[in-house]
């Protein structure tokens, strides 16, 4: 049963996949105008002269006077290849732009995902079993400070705190004699020398509100009637917690991971900026703000397919967690 649920999930992703490159190319075509007007809106500003012949004979060189679909089916046809087009603004591969920011991007966004789990479930459930002790007040303080205070801000502090007292250096995700060197051991352990940073900023708010989640679910299962008889039966309390009312309290912990990582990579723009992290987020604005129609799309797209992803992934542990979801 539970492998006939996977596998009717993963089929239905298929065809969810091509409508969210419909509607992600289709996001990126909305707005007014295209990489080419863009284009001479900067030589206008520029003051040098605009040259309509010019411009035509660049938006045909690009596709660009094609109609909508025409467009679609020729970056879908490339994508489902391999090949994601050539960015305008930057005049190279688009693959060759994207697949090491988004390999960072990733890295991070997991990395803030172990940490936000790893410090969430642990603190949302002693929250729960010591309910309005000293812990509880003192945790639910610091979690309301972390989802009131914004990442930029508390990315500024941070960066005080890392740099005034222990030394350390903020600037980016690797050390200035990494930062164009191949992969290596060392540049992976430079790499987590310099992760710790962005990984704390981006995981704050995210774990203060699972902490909340956790805690409010958890205290909805405790006084339920299978927790009493499985105390009545003499089970130790935390093993008890731990195998009952936990299992059910962490669905929506779970479910969380399918709008987590796609948010933490899109979220991060501002935080990317402030720490000079050479992420996704900086170069997908840039190529939004420039209309760089493949560059963005790739972008979009791949965001996509990570909540895609990582809903197949959460609905799958749910299925392994709960065995009454895939039943129903």
């Amino acid at each position: 049963m539970l492998f006939a649920y996977i596998l009717r999930r993963m089929v239905w992703a298929v065809p969810l996949l091509f409508a969210v490159s419909l509607i992600a190319f289709a996001l990126i075509s909305a707005p007014p105008g295209d990489y080419i007007t863009s284009f001479a809106a900067t030589l206008s500003q520029s003051g040098d002269i605009v040259d309509q012949a010019r411009l035509d004979a660049l938006r045909e060189r690009y596709g660009l006077d094609q109609p909508f679909i025409v467009q679609y089916f020729q970056w879908i046809t490339g994508v489902v290849q391999g090949d994601f087009g050539i960015s305008f603004e930057w005049q190279q591969p688009v693959g060759q732009l994207i697949w090491e920011r988004m390999a960072l991007s990733v890295t991070l966004a997991l990395s803030t995902l172990v940490f936000t789990w790893a410090v969430a479930l642990p603190i949302g459930i002693y929250s729960a079993v010591r309910k309005y002790s000293i812990g509880d007040y003192i945790f639910t303080t610091i979690g309301f400070i972390g989802l009131a205070t914004p990442n930029f801000l508390f990315a500024l502090v941070l960066m005080y705190v890392a740099v005034a007292y222990f030394g350390a250096d903020v600037s980016g995700l690797f050390s200035q004699q990494y930062q164009d060197a191949p992969w290596s051991f060392a540049k992976l352990v430079d790499l987590a020398k310099h992760i710790w940073i962005p990984v704390v900023i981006l995981g704050t708010s995210a774990t203060a509100s699972l902490v909340r989640v956790m805690r409010a679910n958890l205290l909805d299962e405790l006084h339920r009637p299978y927790v009493t008889t499985a105390r009545a039966k003499g089970l130790s309390e935390w093993r008890l917690i731990l195998k009952y009312p936990v299992r059910i309290a962490i669905n929506p912990f779970v479910s969380t991971i399918g709008w987590a990582f796609p948010q933490l990579i899109s979220g991060a723009v501002i935080t990317a900026f402030v720490l000079s992290l050479p992420t996704a987020g900086p170069l997908m604005l840039q190529a939004l703000l420039a209309q760089d129609m493949y560059l963005a799309g790739a972008f979009i797209l791949l965001l996509c397919c990570l909540s895609v992803v990582g809903m197949l992934v959460s609905d799958i542990l749910l299925a392994v967690i709960d065995p009454r979801i895939r039943f129903r």
